[in-house]
């Protein structure tokens, strides 16, 4: 009799894999496969790297006391010649970054290179940071300090040779880079 119970269970098991229902439903309403498809869309491949700079905590007097918040620096390149940064403040880092991606790809700028390096040396100053960059030999790799690699290295620069001159501040570094790589021209005049 056993046996008999075993098979009316496989004929059971079968026929449910044959006709599987086309959807299921969820507790909102939302039948599944159109929930995922949707899920699949917003999470396509997003061609820029992103890096975070600089993480710091933040806080504001109200009459109740501190309100603590986080502040977030990040560079976005698409490691072709296009590079942005942007900060952004929120309660946890992922939101406080969300925010720094989409300003920091609001304010990309398109940088010239000559192979993998730059085309040029430049000197330039921003706020209290001074920066040289020089282009390199190829092989030679990047040679910079901290968030200065972080730019160059999103930007798509694979030989590059710098020196941070003046403060220690990695967010005024990481602006001055940037600024520094819009700064350059095709040719030296």
């Amino acid at each position: 009799m056993s046996n008999e119970v075993k098979e009316i269970q496989k004929e059971t098991e079968t026929k449910s894999n044959n006709n599987p229902m086309p959807y299921k439903r969820n507790d909102r309403g939302m039948d599944r496969k159109r929930f995922d498809r949707k899920r699949e869309r917003n999470t396509e491949k997003d061609p820029y790297e992103v890096k975070l700079v600089h993480v710091r905590r933040v806080t504001k007097m109200y009459k109740g006391g501190r309100r603590l918040k986080l502040s977030v620096v990040v560079v976005v390149g698409d490691k072709k010649g296009k590079v942005g940064i942007g900060t952004g403040k929120g309660l946890d880092v992922k939101g406080a970054q969300e925010k720094a991606v989409a300003q920091a790809k609001k304010n990309l700028v398109q940088i010239p290179l000559k192979g993998n390096t730059i085309p040029h040396e430049v000197l330039f100053k921003f706020k209290s940071s001074r920066l040289l960059l020089k282009p390199a030999a190829p092989g030679t790799g990047i040679v910079a300090g901290s968030s200065v690699r972080m730019v160059a290295e999103v930007a798509g620069i694979n030989d590059i040779l710098s020196k941070i001159l003046g403060a220690n501040n990695k967010i005024t570094n990481a602006y001055a880079a940037v600024k520094a790589l819009e700064s350059l021209r095709s040719s030296k005049l």
